[in-house]
């Protein structure tokens, strides 16, 4: 016993005067060059490449901390994507529409951007009445399974096609 006191004695001193000269471990993100006015956008999933560097001027994407746009200059960052619509703003102001089901979205200090969607489709491409009929399958899916396994596979299923239905409608 007096032993650990001994120990605690000698080594409590050490650490509290080691922090106190422990310098902060958190900094702000750094300005962007003024020059920066571009941005490099690549946008693919494991069956289709959408954007390779391409010049863009906005990016609209769900993640799971909530729907931000991304700009030339955008401060770094690197985000989860949840079940929504991705909207590309070309530099000419067009803007076209993609839903993705999940993924993740980089945005480098150099303005280049980086979105890599597990599955992503042109909304334009979907069908309300497929995706209605999508979302009554999986509800009574959900409702109809007791394994926990399948269970969570199928919530998933349902938070995937009431995101395609609300973005349709």
């Amino acid at each position: 016993m007096t032993q650990v006191a001994r120990f605690f004695r000698c080594t409590l001193p050490m650490v509290s005067r080691c922090a106190a000269f422990r310098q902060p471990s958190r900094f702000y993100a750094e300005a962007a060059p003024a020059a920066v006015a571009q941005m490099s956008f690549t946008f693919a999933s494991p069956t289709e490449v959408f954007y390779t560097g391409a010049s863009v001027k906005q990016v609209d994407v769900p993640t799971l901390t909530g729907a931000f746009g991304i700009l030339p200059a955008h401060v770094p960052t690197l985000q989860v994507l949840r079940p929504g619509v991705v909207t590309v703003f070309d530099e000419d102001g067009t803007a076209t529409k993609y839903f993705v089901s999940s993924g993740s979205v980089t945005v480098n200090a150099d303005s280049s951007v980086q979105l890599l969607a597990e599955e992503a489709v042109r909304l334009e491409d979907l069908d309300l009445a497929i995706a209605k009929a999508n979302l009554e399958r999986a509800v009574s899916e959900l409702t109809s399974t007791t394994e926990e396994t399948a269970r969570v596979e199928a919530q998933i299923n349902v938070e995937a096609n009431e995101a395609i239905v609300k973005a349709l409608e």
